[in-house]
């Protein structure tokens, strides 16, 4: 089965120019290729609109927020648009009840009155709609005009943090049960989910290989962060927040003064205290840009990630694990999630102790340049990209329409 000349909606909790990489912004574009895609911009709160008004992100949704005839940006690729729509009320600070459910309502129908403008003037009548783990929204899809022919429910965490707790988890299990099928990007999620709605289906996520390997460049230079900072390098890159296993990354810090510990990201200063996460040979240089990525995997001699085991890491599949093997580093792992172990074919360590986690660092030392093991991992990673993820969201997708009963072109 093929899904292409399909109209797809996406609605995302991610903001289409975010500092941090988006799994839905890269599918999103994957599936414009051969489909007409409208990536709906999670709108700004009247919060945001006075607060972000010296921003660059403020400026370039300014034209689009009030005007219905020029509500969406042009994308370089001829078949993605970024809808952008009226700032909404904020709304998180009420409590659960009537008054929040119609706030709810009416933030959901500003959505919706923005779409149906850019529907009619696009002459989009057919089109299937993705919300992406934006479940402030649980029933937009119930009431945009025309319905969708699919809806879906792209499930891509856990929900952990105190502002999505205080209604998220309602509001999911709303938006579970209506929708016509979830994709979660885990197994452990994908169960879970299934208590809600049978139709749940497991798509790990994946690695944009081709910029991964630009690490593999030997024209590209180290990024200038890592300039100074003795070898080996032992890497880390992503948020610096509360799903690393501190406890265990600390003690591994301890007993490998030899080696710098480079954490490149963001940090979430609920999880990093004065103090408690500091040592001589850790480094904290803050968050890059993405598009500097390869040049600060190939400073990395060996790259971790570092995850504590608990209830909530088993739900989480990194895409920085195939971004590091793309890069041709060896990687070394904490055992927070048994869906990786399928996905490696053996060749990734999964430590469940500091002791462990030490011991198989100075193993990936001694072969992180053996040019077999380099190409072992760049051939995991090319077999787990966004383009046979992707093909993976298509098939399911055009199987769902087959059943509902609807024509895939």
């Amino acid at each position: 089965m093929s899904l292409t000349g399909r109209n797809i909606v996406i609605f995302s909790q991610m903001q289409f120019d975010g500092k941090l990489e988006s799994t839905i912004y890269t599918m999103a574009r994957l599936l414009a290729k051969d489909n007409y895609v409208y990536f709906v911009d999670r709108p700004f709160t009247w919060k945001d609109y006075f607060k972000f008004k010296d921003t660059r992100a403020y400026q370039v949704r300014k034209p689009h927020f009030f005007n219905s005839k020029n509500s969406f940006i042009q994308s370089d690729l001829p078949n993605f648009r970024i809808v952008i729509c009226p700032p909404v009320p904020s709304i998180n600070m009420l409590p659960e009840g009537k008054a929040y459910r119609l706030a709810v309502r009416f933030n959901e129908w500003m959505v919706a009155a923005r779409l149906k403008k850019v529907f009619k003037q696009q002459g989009v009548t057919d089109y299937i709609y993705i919300n992406s783990y934006n479940f402030s929204y649980p029933q937009l899809h119930k009431i945009i005009e025309p319905a969708p022919a699919l809806s879906v429910y792209h499930c891509v965490d856990p929900i952990i943090e105190e502002y999505q707790l205080k209604h998220g988890v309602h509001n999911e299990e709303i938006l579970a049960k209506s929708v016509d099928m979830i994709i979660c990007t885990s197994r452990e999620l994908r169960n879970k989910k299934s208590f809600l709605n049978r139709n749940s289906y497991f798509v790990a996520n994946a690695a944009n290989l081709t910029h991964s390997q630009k690490a593999l460049d030997p024209a590209l230079p180290v990024a200038e962060i890592l300039l100074g900072i003795k070898k080996p390098v032992i890497g880390y890159f992503g948020a610096i927040e509360r799903r690393i296993d501190y406890s265990l990354i600390k003690k591994v810090i301890a007993d490998n003064p030899d080696k710098s510990f480079v954490f490149v990201g963001p940090i979430d200063g609920d999880y990093i205290r004065d103090g408690n996460f500091t040592a001589p040979n850790l480094h904290l240089p803050g968050p890059v840009a993405y598009e500097q990525m390869p040049a600060v995997l190939k400073g990395f001699d060996v790259c971790i990630i570092p995850f504590k085991k608990d209830d909530v890491s088993n739900n989480i599949f990194p895409l920085k694990l195939f971004e590091y093997l793309g890069a041709g580093k060896p990687v070394v792992s904490t055992d927070f999630n048994d869906d990786l172990q399928n996905f490696t074919a053996g060749l990734m360590p999964y430590c469940s102790t500091a002791d462990q986690f030490s011991a198989a660092l100075n193993t990936a030392l001694i072969d992180a340049q053996a040019t077999e093991k380099v190409e072992q991992r760049i051939s995991i990673a090319a077999n787990n990209t966004w383009e046979h993820r992707i093909a993976d969201i298509k098939e399911l997708l055009s199987a769902a329409l087959t059943e509902k009963g609807k024509t895939v072109s």
